[in-house]
């Protein structure tokens, strides 16, 4: 009984929190928490899904036709036909027309994945292996963003997800990513978000995302990158136009430029 208590309160924490995050057994995706999102979950489980499902019964219910009109019991003169044309029409253009049916939305979504609106702040992630690096141009703040150990993590940090320094933004704000990578491949990734970028050496890659509720939101390098690829987690914590104020007061404190040679910037906390 006392356990049933735990996990119906932990729901209700988590749904206050809204700390998305993956689940144990998890089938679907994260819950969306903004509009880019919401439209992938739609396309996905009111398109995508039933014709899928539909092709795959379809495709069942012919084999099982097949095995049981065609066994070699009930032909024992099999047929030498060896093409039916009118067959070959129809399985050529009717998954043509399926696919354009499902192309069609699909581009709606990416146009309006790439189409960055008007941003209200502007966010750099720089990956490298095996961490990643984040920049506020417009506030001269730049922090590095580690893993932290499973020794050192508190009980509410979940494992290979949590960090020590987290990205900070405010709610119902559009933010601008600009990725990009120090050494190999990386990829930005918030699910939550529906955003995934790679990072690609000696280019910039743009993206956005409209937060619409506050909380924690994790995310992962998505592109193999080496030894510790499993290791580079993105935290994003969305709060409200106050603690983000606050927030930016205490960063361009705690973090600062030092620059090293002549072109390279390392991150320094007082």
């Amino acid at each position: 009984m006392k356990k049933i208590l735990l996990i119906i309160s932990s729901i209700f924490i988590s749904g206050n929190s809204f700390a998305d995050q993956p689940k144990d057994w998890q089938l679907g995706f994260q819950n969306p928490a903004s509009d880019g999102m919401r439209d992938i979950v739609n396309f996905h489980n009111n398109l995508l899904l039933p014709i899928i499902i539909a092709i795959s019964v379809f495709v069942l219910f012919l084999m099982l036709y097949a095995c049981v009109r065609f066994r070699a019991s009930a032909n024992p003169n099999p047929s030498k036909r060896t093409h039916n044309v009118t067959v070959e029409i129809l399985w050529t253009l009717i998954p043509c027309l399926i696919l354009i049916v499902m192309a069609v939305p699909s581009f709606k979504i990416l146009y309006k994945q790439d189409t960055i609106p008007k941003a209200d702040l502007t966010i750099k992630a720089v990956g490298y292996q095996w961490y990643w690096g984040y920049e506020y141009p417009d506030e001269n703040i730049i922090f590095d963003s580690y893993m932290i150990e499973e020794k050192d993590l508190k009980s509410d940090q979940p494992r290979l997800l949590s960090v020590d320094n987290e990205v900070v933004v405010p709610v119902n704000k559009v933010v601008k990513v600009l990725i990009t990578a120090n050494d190999v491949l990386h990829a930005w990734a918030l699910p939550a978000f529906g955003v995934k970028r790679d990072a690609v050496p000696g280019r910039i890659n743009e993206t956005w995302f409209k937060a619409e509720k506050e909380g924690t939101y994790y995310g992962q390098c998505s592109e193999l990158c080496g030894i510790k690829h499993a290791f580079m987690p993105i935290t994003v914590k969305v709060v409200s136009d106050e603690e983000y104020q606050e927030w930016l007061l205490e960063a361009r404190v705690k973090f600062a430029k030092e620059e090293i040679g002549n072109d390279k910037l390392k991150i320094v906390s007082k």
